[in-house]
């Protein structure tokens, strides 16, 4: 089977070596180069022009506009595909936008699977994600392989797209609300005279941890923000939170708190850094300084 990975990030790349360790053919595309070089270290090669059409292209970018470019846009994955072939969308979206990228798929003869995903480039790179899917039988089927190679867990949850990125909406809510709770939680027992990494030790074997806060906790005490996962993605996500609960005149204060401080996080300067540097955000607001707040 052929396989076309769109977006070698921290998640796609992970993703693509796993097909790579799976025995698929993979053929990567990525704007930097050099994420394209390290899939061909791993035994992929580079997608180029005239290639033979692929079975399944795997697209992992940042958001809806670069999903509707990689995949329609000029010189677009989709038309590499061949016929009946497979789109697995793997990035957070609106449910509604999900939908219109599966109607222009059928237009176009291809199969469309609601794909977005969870677990972090670690787990992406063992092939151990969360899928939170939803497509036709025919998607699936078209898929299950590919699915299998990069996920320790495919959740069904619908014939139709749509669900997927409903439930990837519900978890985004609670991680980015977990990842603000760590935060400010981080600032506080330092506010207290309390050493961060016996915070993490004491809170992670206690009622108050979250897999955020053990995630997380550990970058605040090593003052290492290095962007695995970015303030900015917060904004994006937590904000289709709110698009979406709006649509439906549902009320979502916590998140929208949540989403408060990543943008005024954003506005201080962190945008680019690590989503642990909320900690830091909160830190400021008490004349703290954390370790790795230059």
């Amino acid at each position: 089977m052929l396989i076309d990975c769109v977006g070698l990030g921290s998640m796609g790349l992970g993703m693509a070596k796993s097909l790579v360790r799976a025995g698929f053919e993979v053929r990567g595309f990525d704007p930097a180069a050099a994420q394209v070089d390290l899939l061909c270290d791993a035994g992929g090669k580079p997608r180029t022009q005239g290639d033979a059409p692929a079975d399944v292209v795997v697209c992992t970018v940042l958001n809806a506009d670069q999903t509707r470019r990689a995949l329609f846009g000029e010189n677009g994955a989709a038309a590499r595909l061949r016929t009946g072939g497979v789109i697995v969308s793997c990035a957070t979206v609106a449910p509604a936008f999900a939908s219109q990228m599966e109607a222009k798929a059928t237009d176009l003869g291809l199969l469309y699977l609601d794909a977005p995903i969870s677990g972090g480039a670690i787990k992406a790179a063992q092939g151990r994600l969360s899928i939170m899917a939803s497509g036709s039988k025919a998607a699936f089927a078209g898929a299950e392989a590919v699915l299998g190679a990069m996920a320790e867990t495919v959740h069904r949850l619908g014939d139709h797209a749509g669900p997927g990125s409903a439930m990837k909406a519900v978890n985004q809510l609670l991680a980015g609300v977990h990842i603000a709770a760590m935060g400010e939680a981080m600032a506080f027992g330092a506010s207290q005279g309390l050493d961060p990494a016996q915070i993490v030790d004491v809170v992670s074997v206690s009622a108050g941890t979250s897999w955020m806060f053990e995630n997380r906790g550990p970058h605040v005490v090593q003052g290492d923000y290095t962007p695995h996962s970015k303030v900015d993605i917060w904004l994006k996500d937590l904000g289709i939170v709110g698009e979406i609960a709006a649509a439906a005149d549902l009320p979502v204060p916590i998140s929208a708190n949540a989403l408060e401080q990543f943008t005024a996080a954003s506005a201080a300067g962190l945008g680019d850094e690590d989503d642990a540097a909320i900690a830091k955000f909160f830190a400021r607001q008490g004349g703290i300084k954390l370790l790795g707040d230059n």
